[in-house]
């Protein structure tokens, strides 16, 4: 492993002058958390936006656990000297890295959360002619490599191959790299093919931008001989596990806390669809989606779309059995009493969060050769159903809430809105000397990323929708819209809310954030 543990840490064999830590993995940790990308994720939405009240997880203290489990899962991996041989061969996986991984997998996360993602994705793409687009995951590698200047070179945070390596969740662009293309596959692997009715637009997920494509070939090259092109690291499958753990548990947590998540309406849906899964399941699919809002309806349509997306793993024993222990350990147990801030409250979470997470991640194991839709570290079956349904009651109970899809939608105007005051901005001529320098220096780069891709790989720069740049002038809207994206997901909520402000006259406060300006 002498040779392959060097490859793992280079762009850099060592710490810097400047690092505390002795292990490059150690000091990739401390870069991370030292980075003002990773401060403001204080400030930025997890689910519905943050509200000062400390009871609900933002983007910060969400990327904190997911780093903690995925250390825990590592921890447990690596103590089993059964896995040893397979780990080996994989490339390993050390602690170090998967919490280092997990700290910075939500750096590109912009303001309002997902919401602000779809949003900013559909301006790139419509508005900018941007051929990635947006993807929360590919900006918060655009970020450690590219647009942080924490590390000893100024650009990026120059973390070690293994760490980046890590946190590619879909190591590939939208639409171009790896050839072939993932979204091609017969089986595509998860997140890989494209949103439905979208046909041409490239893979719904991916984590790499056309302008980090030499920073994922270095990234991925100790693992070439190892991993299919397309496939994650193990470190890079344990925090897409975690990430999945925290997501389903903690923020289920989180909405029992608000009061959100009610005993009588979650209790209803489970316990009609344990009462009457065998008359649900002679039901056509259409009726069942007529009948969505009626309880057990939406879970049968979920477990139909396991069996069509996951046959690899899905079984309806182990479903029913998921939904059984969710329902006695969510509904009867922690549903039951209201939150009121009491000691036997708060208890009652904490005793929720620990069970589950020790009982999700003490079902991993490894696989050499897993299905196309799993990574080299798997979830048991009975773990990977469970986790299934807790993230619908999630979807079904919170997500699909019409209160706050209310507030998303003024999120969505506001964003918009002020992506295109930024844009005005950008092309008045006479406040060309006025810009933030910020926004000005992230022009500057675009523009070099993209006359060298425009001279090395003029394919790379045609997206879905529009066509290739022309001349110098089409490189510079390129770069202009690049770095309004890029501007606008480093906020916070509160920034983007204040920036407009400010931008539209609502307001006659100074602007003081230097972080902004």
């Amino acid at each position: 492993m002498g040779d392959l543990a060097e490859q793992r840490a280079s762009r850099r064999y060592g710490t810097s002058a400047g690092d505390l830590a002795a292990s490059p993995f150690r000091a990739d940790r401390d870069r991370v958390v030292a980075s003002p990308f990773f401060a403001r994720l204080g400030g930025v939405t997890q689910v519905v936006s943050v509200s000062g009240s400390g009871l609900l997880h933002n983007r910060l203290t969400h990327s904190l656990k997911v780093a903690q489990v995925a250390r825990a899962i590592a921890e447990r991996l690596i103590a089993d000297p059964r896995l040893a041989p397979e780990l080996d061969k994989l490339g390993g996986c050390d602690p170090d890295v998967v919490e280092a991984a997990g700290l910075a997998h939500d750096l590109g996360h912009p303001p309002f959360g997902h919401l602000g993602e779809q949003v900013l994705d559909r301006l790139a793409r419509h508005r900018f002619g941007l051929p990635d687009g947006f993807e929360g995951n590919a900006q918060s590698l655009r970020i450690v490599t590219t647009t942080d200047t924490g590390g000893p070179s100024g650009k990026g945070l120059d973390l070690t191959a293994a760490v980046r390596a890590a946190m590619l969740k879909y190591p590939w662009t939208r639409l171009s790299h790896p050839r072939p293309h993932p979204r091609g596959m017969d089986d595509p692997p998860r997140g890989a093919s494209e949103p439905s009715g979208e046909k041409g637009t490239g893979s719904s997920k991916f984590s790499v931008y056309v302008t980090e494509l030499d920073d994922l070939a270095q990234a991925r090259a100790p693992f070439a001989a190892r991993l299919a092109p397309w496939q994650q690291t193990v470190e890079a499958s344990v925090m897409d596990i975690a990430d999945d753990i925290a997501y389903a548990i903690h923020d289920l947590e989180d909405f029992h806390r608000i009061g959100v998540l009610q005993h009588a309406p979650v209790a209803a849906e489970l316990g009609r669809w344990v009462g009457a899964a065998l008359e649900l399941a002679e039901l056509d699919d259409q009726l069942l989606a007529q009948r969505a809002r009626r309880p057990g309806y939406s879970l049968e349509i979920l477990r139909r779309r396991l069996h069509r997306r996951d046959s690899w793993i899905v079984n309806d024993e182990a479903f029913v059995a998921a939904v059984r222990r969710v329902r006695a350990e969510l509904v009867d147990n922690l549903l039951t009493t209201p939150f009121d801030g009491s000691v036997e409250a708060e208890q009652a979470v904490g005793r929720f969060s620990a069970g589950w997470t020790a009982r999700l991640i003490d079902g991993m194991s490894v696989v050499l050769d897993p299905p196309n839709r799993a990574g080299h570290v798997l979830l048991g079956s009975a773990q990977w159903h469970e986790v299934q349904v807790l993230k619908f009651v999630h979807r079904r109970f919170v997500l699909l809430r019409p209160d706050l899809a209310l507030h998303q939608r003024g999120q969505a105007r506001l964003l918009t809105a002020l992506v295109r005051a930024l844009e005005q901005w950008l092309a008045d001529r006479y406040e060309s000397d006025r810009l933030p320098r910020r926004l000005q220096d992230l022009v500057g780069l675009a523009e070099e990323e993209y006359s060298e891709l425009a001279a090395t790989d003029s394919s790379t720069l045609v997206g879905a929708v529009g066509e290739p740049p022309q001349g110098e002038a089409g490189i510079r809207e390129l770069a202009r819209g690049r770095a309004v994206i890029d501007f606008v997901a480093s906020l916070t909520d509160s920034q983007a809310s204040s920036l407009l402000d400010a931008l539209s006259g609502r307001t006659a406060q100074p602007w003081s954030d230097a972080f902004v300006l």
